[in-house]
């Protein structure tokens, strides 16, 4: 007597489908860039707060605790905006990754002449990745956890970035990082935007002019902070 097949087939999830498939993970990666970028601009403007002196930047930096309360305790709003950033940056790394790969499987013998990008920011996504995915370990570890800060002391933020900014290395980490997140922005808002269906002939021209100010006013909004700091305007 034939044994039972106990095995049930499973159908894959719509969650899983959407997934495994490129349309899926293509959209991932612009929701997940939307958010990122979304906080990027807040995370700016937060910054340029120093420009009004250390009251005002530590008053801000004591105030992101205490968002939501009494209904949130202490610090609650900050770590749930941390795990909803933690989880944009791995969806949008991972998406990147398995793209890529699928790429390469896709044409795994080199083109013969290899096609000019349309720009410098389309040949360095996937190094720009790379580098800010390091500096983001590198900017928490210096003024989150201020493990590599030497002169930081925890509860004075102001003090702590013109420490990080007093340094060569720590501006010359920064701007570079900067700069790669200017190229990503550029490239990443127009390639979302094609992939969510904003894109058109006619709004072509508006769509890539708005990438373009987004990046140009987030990176000199953050490069402002350690200019500022190593001309002495902030000290």
């Amino acid at each position: 007597m034939a044994a039972l097949d106990t095995r049930t087939d499973r159908r894959p999830s719509f969650a899983g489908l959407l997934w495994g498939s490129t349309v899926g993970k293509k959209t991932a990666m612009a929701v997940s860039g939307i958010v990122m970028l979304l906080y990027l601009v807040v995370h700016m403007l937060g910054n340029l707060k120093i420009f009004f002196g250390a009251g005002t930047f530590d008053g801000y930096a004591a105030w992101l605790r205490t968002i939501g309360e009494p209904f949130l305790h202490h610090e609650w709003f900050l770590w749930i905006a941390r795990v909803v950033l933690v989880a944009a940056v791995v969806t949008h790394a991972m998406a990147a990754y398995q793209l890529s790969r699928r790429d390469i499987a896709a044409r795994p013998v080199k083109y013969a002449h290899k096609r000019r990008r349309a720009s410098y920011a389309t040949r360095t996504m996937r190094w720009g990745g790379i580098i800010l995915g390091l500096f983001i370990v590198w900017h928490i570890l210096d003024l989150t956890t201020l493990t590599v800060n030497p002169h930081a002391a925890p509860g004075h933020p102001y003090a702590n970035v013109v420490a990080t900014f007093s340094t060569w290395y720590g501006d010359v980490i920064y701007i570079v990082a900067m700069l790669a997140l200017g190229l990503h922005v550029r490239h990443g808002f127009w390639s979302a935007a094609q992939t969510l269906g904003a894109g058109s002939a006619a709004r072509d021209r508006v769509l890539k002019t708005t990438a373009t100010a987004l990046a140009l006013l987030l990176t000199a909004g953050f490069v402002s902070v350690p200019v500022a700091v190593m001309t002495g305007l902030v000290s």
